[in-house]
């Protein structure tokens, strides 16, 4: 299975609490913190909901 490396690039900060539960279930906390995730269905809708905060690149 292919391997999706995110990294949170904007802020949390006057976000809905859904896109900060979204971040935090990622794995995300600061700001350029870096996580490694399978390329699965449910990650990849985690990403959509917070694309304009995060960059995804595959590994």
């Amino acid at each position: 299975m292919a391997k999706i490396r995110v990294t949170k690039v904007r802020s949390e900060i006057n976000r809905t609490q859904n896109q900060k539960r979204t971040l935090e279930a990622l794995g995300l906390r600061k700001m350029g913190h870096t996580v490694e995730h399978d390329d699965t269905p449910s990650i990849l809708g985690m990403i959509n909901n917070v694309q304009h905060l995060v960059s995804v690149e595959t590994v």
